[in-house]
């Protein structure tokens, strides 16, 4: 009897990731590990000021310190600026806007010589006057922080739809509400790390974290007035990332710089405390909101004005709003909506990307307020949500076709699961029962898009896949894997296709001088775009090898199938031939010897926003809903989580164990932004740059979490799937905040519920003549 091969379904599996065996024995080399012949070390000095003129910078004495190569300044440098609008020098030579700038850099042999340097350089300063509030700065007569930009606003986005005074008119309740967001870092275990080497003719190899290599080239080029082509950018394993690497920070130039004035491969690496002053922060946003419902809680309107304190230079912190302005438009059905965003010019240190971009903030505003509304209306909280919730394939004021959602869905099972609402009414009736300890149960939900977002030109990935004389496959991706799994996802994905275990699919990503292209790890989109781009370049290889495999067999392509490293019959799985076999004989046909290999490059169905920030931006979207159930010590403010349930439309689960990971991850993130973590920056200081003094979330403090998945299978994404990192970190903040309210009858709209915070709260309640004075 023929050998008979069972179909064995790879996709939505429990597989391993493919790094973690070199990781959890110490295998995998990390940048931080990497010395490179002959490699200099560099350090960068930098301000002491907040805001003033440079008068002078005396670097003499330093490039006179032995083991000393050199010493760098503005003067030295191209013209050429970085960032989002192109506003920020890498070297400082005119005045310093915040505590970042960056004044000198110094190449020696040992990190020690550079620390012995920075201390020899010198600089005079004329001190100018600072600010450090959007409202300071937008005063007549605030000092100028941008002299290009004398209004002190960076970037500033408007939207609208429908009529507010209609939806005003239509309203039975207005709700008015303000919610300031605060800065929080992104705490990767691995600290900023960059090396740079110069090629005998000229061209620039860049090791870096970076999380979008092929723009960075685009972006990075021109600062230092190179040709893109010229310059190359591998990428080591990442040591945490979150969105902190989806830019050109000035330590990046800076290390080419030194290495092409030295001649020598120049490493430069930031300590922890480097790190947490200098690395891009979660944007700060000041929300003012208005919104309106009839008598029985249906939302006529909604008004958002918000401010993000932009810091001394713009990042991508500023852009958030593309994706803000959608939760704020279009989360829930809301027939009349404005929104107005100012990114604001201070002293302050400057914001970037960070996971859920801007959906966490604009997420804790929307979701808290629509608790009180619902307080209002005398509904419960999962009521009104139900009663506004969008539907599948409905069409957002913003033009954004929602395809496959189930938010009703999420909602609903998040509640019966949870025993919600009867524990929501058993709570309130507890408030002014004296005791200390207090129960509380909060829900939230949010609306991310799940397939991409066109920022960019394109924002497409491709793949070159090819399969050896053995078939083993090697697949090169433009997408980068910077620890959340991706390459595994895309090995399922091909695995299943090509019929052949996933042991033996090799990803390769590492490198823009052999990979196809891609836009970056950001919105969501990896295993979306970069899953689709795989799979198809692997349908394409799967159709080679059957078409050989008719021509051998007399049975047409369309009644065969791959399995188990086998081209079997697909009726019945008897084995036709081994799929290496195949591979030699198409290999070795004298002239008619062809190579299995295929190319792929899949560009999302998506449009960029237009100027009035129309489009349909994202391939797909996604919702989630989030219960948090709570204990608040009313003496100590102690929040204590009993559990979470997460309820998530994930389009197709490609790898459980990935996805279960994402969920856990993002949910300790979105814990550490609602209780715990803040970046105390005092009149531009950052005044607790370590672990130590920055809480972020440990084991012992993380819940059980009951994760529930919903699959509406996604027409376009492969295999059904969505993208699904950035919503767990989006949604449970505010359904602690709003548990919270459950608990103790008292409403904190600004994160995070510290325990010093939560105190004061609960005595101010308790005491409400003395709270006056």
């Amino acid at each position: 009897m023929n050998k008979i091969i069972e179909k064995e379904e790879i996709v939505g599996a429990r597989i391993a990731k493919l790094d973690a065996p070199e990781k959890v024995t110490g295998r995998t080399r990390y940048i931080n590990d990497m010395v490179l012949p002959r490699m200099l070390y560099a350090k960068i000095f930098r301000t002491d000021r907040v805001h003033a003129k440079i008068l002078k910078i005396d670097v003499s004495k330093a490039e006179a310190l032995p083991g000393v190569h050199a010493v760098i300044t503005a003067a030295d440098t191209p013209d050429g600026k970085i960032g989002v609008i192109k506003d920020n020098p890498p070297l400082k030579g005119d005045k310093v806007r915040c505590i970042r700038d960056e004044l000198a850099a110094i190449a020696a042999d040992t990190e020690e010589i550079c620390d012995a340097a920075l201390r020899l350089v010198e600089v005079e300063y004329e001190d100018l006057e600072p600010v450090f509030t959007c409202e300071d700065a937008l005063k007549p007569g605030a000092p100028v922080i941008d002299e290009e930009r004398p209004d002190n606003i960076a970037m500033g986005q408007n939207f609208s739809h429908g009529d507010i005074s209609e939806g005003e008119k239509a309203s039975d309740h207005i709700v008015e509400g303000a919610y300031n967001v605060h800065y929080v870092t992104h705490c990767n275990m691995g600290t900023s790390c960059c090396i740079a080497d110069i090629s005998a003719s000229g061209k620039v190899t860049l090791y870096s974290q970076s999380q979008y290599p092929y723009i960075m080239k685009m972006d990075l080029a021109p600062a230092l007035d190179i040709h893109p082509g010229d310059l190359r950018i591998v990428q080591p394993p990442v040591g945490g990332a979150f969105g902190s690497k989806l830019d050109v920070y000035p330590n990046e130039p800076i290390c080419i710089l030194l290495a092409k004035k030295t001649r020598r491969p120049v490493k430069l690496t930031y300590s922890r405390e480097e790190e947490f002053i200098v690395s891009p922060t979660r944007q700060p946003v000041e929300f003012k909101i208005r919104a309106g419902m009839t008598s029985d809680g249906i939302f006529t309107f909604r008004e958002v004005d918000s401010f993000l304190n932009n810091g001394g230079y713009t990042s991508w912190g500023a852009t958030t709003p593309y994706v803000t302005m959608r939760t704020c438009t279009s989360h829930y059905v809301v027939p009349h909506v404005s929104y107005s965003a100012r990114a604001v010019y201070t002293n302050n240190p400057f914001a970037g990307s960070f996971r859920g971009y801007g959906n966490v903030q604009a997420t804790w505003c929307v979701e808290i307020h629509v608790d009180k509304m619902a307080e209002v209306a005398n509904l419960d909280p999962i009521e009104i949500r139900l009663r506004n919730a969008n539907e599948p394939n409905s069409i957002t004021p913003q033009g954004s076709d929602l395809g496959c959602i189930d938010l009703v869905g999420c909602i609903n099972i998040a509640a019966e699961k949870s025993g919600f609402l009867e524990k929501w009414k058993t709570n309130r009736a507890t408030w002014d029962d004296g005791e200390r300890y207090k129960r509380g149960i909060g829900i939230a939900t949010s609306l991310h898009n799940a397939g991409g977002a066109k920022i960019h030109k394109s924002d497409g990935c491709g793949t070159i896949l090819t399969m050896d004389d053995y078939a083993r496959v090697t697949v090169m991706t433009g997408a980068s894997d910077i620890g959340q799994g991706s390459d595994t996802v895309i090995a399922q994905i091909v695995a299943q296709e090509l019929g052949v275990p996933i042991r033996d699919i090799t990803i390769i990503n590492n490198d823009t001088a052999l990979g196809p292209w891609d836009v970056g790890v950001h919105a969501s989109r990896t295993t979306y775009i970069a899953g689709n781009s795989a799979k198809r370049a692997a349908i394409d290889a799967r159709g080679q090898l059957l078409s050989a495999a008719e021509k051998q067999s007399n049975v047409t392509a369309d009644l065969l199938d791959l399995r188990g490293g086998y081209v079997v019959q697909a009726d019945n799985g008897e084995v036709v031939i081994e799929i290496a076999k195949l591979l030699r004989q198409i290999h070795f046909a004298g002239e008619d010897s062809t190579l299995v290999m295929a190319t792929d490059y899949y560009e999302p169905p998506t449009e960029p926003e237009d100027k009035d920030h129309m489009g349909d931006m994202s391939a797909a979207y996604s919702h989630a809903a989030h219960v948090a159930e709570i204990v608040v010590d009313t003496l100590t403010g102690e929040i204590r989580i009993e559990k979470i349930w997460s309820v998530q439309d994930v389009g197709k689960i490609i790898n459980l164990n990935g996805l279960e990971g994402q969920i856990e991850g993002g949910i300790a993130m979105g814990i550490g932004f609602g209780l715990h973590e803040n970046m105390q920056i005092e009149e531009g200081i950052v005044k607790n740059p370590s672990f130590r003094d920055y809480h972020l979330v440990t084991a012992p403090e993380m819940p059980p979490i009951d994760m529930t998945f919903i699959e509406t299978d996604d027409h376009e994404g492969p295999e059904g799937a969505k993208g699904i990192a950035e919503l767990p970190t989006i949604v449970i903040a505010p359904a602690i905040g709003n548990a919270f309210f459950n608990a103790t009858g008292v409403w904190i709209d600004h994160p995070p519920l510290t325990p010093e915070k939560v105190a004061r709260a609960i005595w101010e309640r308790d005491n409400p003549n003395l709270a006056a004075e």
